[in-house]
Parts: C-alpha cells; structure tokens; sequence
C-alpha cells in the first residue's frame, strides 16, 4: 500500500519539472512504428546515437514493417551501427518485426489491440524486448496506459526515498531485477492515477519525459547536481 506521504511528493513532483521545464512532448518519433524501432535501438546506447540511426533506415525508405522485414540480417545491422550493439539489435529488431509482420499483418493497429496486460505479455514474449522496452512501445506508440521505469527513474526514487524498501533491496541485489521493476510500475501507476483517459496518458507520458530531463541534467550518477534541481524543495532532510 502506498503511503499518502509518497503519493503526495510524487504528484508535486510533476508539477515542479513541469514548472521548470514545460510540457516536453515526448516520445522523440514521428510515428508510432518509428517509437516502437527507437525503444528497441535505444537499449544501451545515448538517443543522439538512435537518431543517426532512424536518418539511416530513412534515408534507404526501409522504415515501414514489411521493408524493414524483407532486408538481409547483414544489411539492417550496418544501417542501425550507430545505435551500437548493431548486431544483437538487428537479431532482435527482426523479432518483433517477424511478430508484427506475421501475426498481425503489419499492422501496429492490430498488435495493440486489447487489454493492456494481454498486449504486454505478448511483447515480452519476443526476443530481446524487457519490461522497459515493452511499456515504452505500449505508453508512446500504443496508447496504453503503461508507466514506463527506467535507471533515471530508480536513481531519482532512491535518492528522494519513494522507492519501497523491498523494491530497492531486490532491485540493489541485482536478484530480481523484474521484481523491482515491476514494482516501482505499481508504485508509480497507484500515485498517478488521478487523471483519466487520454489526460492520464498524456501525464504519464509527459512525467516520464519529465524524469528523463531531470536524470540526464541534474540526478545525475555523479556528480549530481542537486542544487540547482527543480526537485529540490522535495529533497528529504539529513537528520
């Protein structure tokens, strides 16, 4: 059960990022085929490194399912290099587009069609797509009402003590890594919940973009940055 005290500091915390950085629009794809080749090429690498590689896909007029599909393992793993890892993402960009293509056609339309829980299981059943990845696509591209967490996240939860302390120690422990995944979701999902339809995704969407500005300019692995914070006033006290 979530504490009135962490729900409370969640929900100001919006409102603090969002007063400092304005509504960000996010996620950075102009179509939802295109977030859901991001969420995938940007495991592990910086977003500047996944634009360069989208410009490539573009510029060969291979971004569409059925194209991308259809070239040679060989051949999309040097037009998404940018992106790093090029060869393991290519092996697992293939996955979901063999699902795409496949079993619905082509059609993101079709794969997010249903219950959300029942869409998400079906993305992490394909190779190389982790809970992360999946509520990217769902949240950004889909239209699901799926929080995304990912390491700017728990580094921001963990410093300001929202994280649960069962979560942090399975997340810390490296044990169970899903566990702790999952629960910061159901932590973040019960405290966000108080907007409806297309306002709660535009919230969740936003909050995420939100998170993602902080931890990359300010909560930062080192030296963070924490005076000058739009989450600063939510700092808690050293007693």
């Amino acid at each position: 059960m979530i504490s009135k005290k962490t729900e409370v500091g969640l929900r100001r915390a919006y409102e603090h990022m969002r007063t400092r950085n304005g509504h960000q629009h996010w996620w950075p794809g102009e179509t939802p085929f295109e977030v859901c080749v991001g969420a995938i090429l940007t495991q592990n690498t910086a977003w500047t490194n996944v634009e360069r590689a989208i410009a490539n896909l573009k510029t060969a007029r291979v971004l569409e399912p059925g194209k991308l599909f259809a070239l040679p393992e060989a051949k999309l793993a040097e037009l998404i290099r940018p992106a790093g890892y090029f060869n393991v993402k290519a092996r697992r960009l293939r996955s979901f587009l063999r699902v795409l293509v496949e079993k619905f056609d082509g059609d993101l339309k079709k794969m997010f069609a249903g219950e959300t829980s029942a869409v998400r299981e079906l993305l992490l059943a394909i190779h190389g797509v982790g809970p992360e990845t999946a509520d990217s696509m769902l949240l950004y591209a889909g239209g699901h009402h799926s929080f995304v967490i990912d390491a700017y996240t728990k580094r921001i939860f963990q410093r300001h003590r929202w994280k649960e302390n069962s979560g942090k120690r399975k997340a810390e422990s490296g044990t169970n890594h899903e566990a702790g995944y999952n629960e910061l979701k159901l932590l973040c999902e019960s405290a966000l919940n108080q907007k409806s339809g297309a306002a709660r995704l535009d919230y969740w969407r936003d909050y995420h973009a939100q998170l993602v500005m902080v931890g990359k300019h300010f909560c930062r692995t080192r030296a963070p940055r924490c005076d000058e914070c739009p989450l600063k006033p939510l700092l808690p006290r050293l007693k």
